[in-house]
């Protein structure tokens, strides 16, 4: 099992001046495995890298967990047919899994797959408290320097990013082929004490889709800026849960669809 995160490939490229051969680089995907204390949950197409975090992420964004140290201990195994990360957690939280169980089968971390009730994506999410104001002028310096942390984009223009910026800076940034599995390798980093969730905002280079906003709701993410668009649904959450969301983001302009009271021109 291959577990670089890109490989060459020898391609023939054909433009209006014919063919020619050419090499490219393409991003890996691998299934991977969550197995908490011992049974498989769900499997995840993902970039194989970091997936401690996209593990412990994960846990604390779909609420298998409510806090990071209700994982004891995460161990990353490879199998014949793909990797498997095993977590060992708390046992009142594996009962708790037990009893809402579901099997999924994940399409680059899509967050509906295998969901056994249309009642379970109106989940409530919980209020986010906020913390200071923002200033426009941070978002725009973050989305400008955006590109120098996305390598594994630069080299297969496959993946996205995530990141976590404090007073423009971006401090801290991961990459996979999914959008939800970017997001959750930040979150699960920053669960471990790495990140104060009240001093920034999460800068993601996708849509801004209902699962990316409830994600941030579940680890206390006060604004969240997406490069795309964000949906209707992913709007009328973010106004519930307090949270502050920006699409349609570029450096010179971007659009603040819910709580612009966070955010300073």
């Amino acid at each position: 099992m291959n577990t670089e995160i890109f490989t060459p490939h020898h391609l023939h490229r054909i433009n209006g001046g014919g063919i020619r051969e050419a090499d490219d680089m393409l991003a890996e995907e691998a299934p991977v495995a969550l197995v908490y204390n011992g049974i498989a949950h769900v499997v995840l197409m993902a970039t194989p890298a970091d997936l401690p975090e996209l593990a412990l992420g994960f846990s604390l964004s779909e609420g298998i967990l409510q806090q990071a140290r209700e994982a004891y201990d995460i161990e990353v195994q490879q199998g014949c047919n793909g990797i498997e990360v095993h977590l060992e957690i708390a046992s009142e939280r594996f009962q708790a899994l037990k009893a809402r169980r579901r099997s999924m089968s994940g399409r680059s971390g899509c967050g509906l797959c295998g969901i056994d009730s249309l009642a379970a994506v109106q989940t409530a999410l919980p209020k986010v408290m906020r913390g200071s104001v923002i200033q426009a002028a941070d978002i725009q310096t973050a989305l400008a320097d955006l590109h120098k942390h996305q390598h594994l984009r630069s080299q297969t223009g496959a993946a996205h990013g995530a990141a976590w910026v404090e007073q423009g800076i971006i401090r801290h940034a991961f990459e996979d082929i999914g959008r939800h599995n970017a997001l959750d390798k930040l979150l699960g980093f920053g669960a471990r004490g790495q990140i104060d969730w009240q001093q920034g905002f999460v800068l993601i280079s996708s849509r801004a889709s209902y699962e990316m906003v409830a994600k941030a709701a579940m680890l206390g993410i006060g604004c969240v800026v997406a490069v795309s668009a964000p949906t209707a649904l992913a709007v009328r959450m973010a106004e519930a849960a307090g949270i502050t969301l920006a699409g349609f983001a570029r450096p010179q302009q971007f659009g603040v669809y819910s709580h612009p009271q966070f955010i300073a021109a």
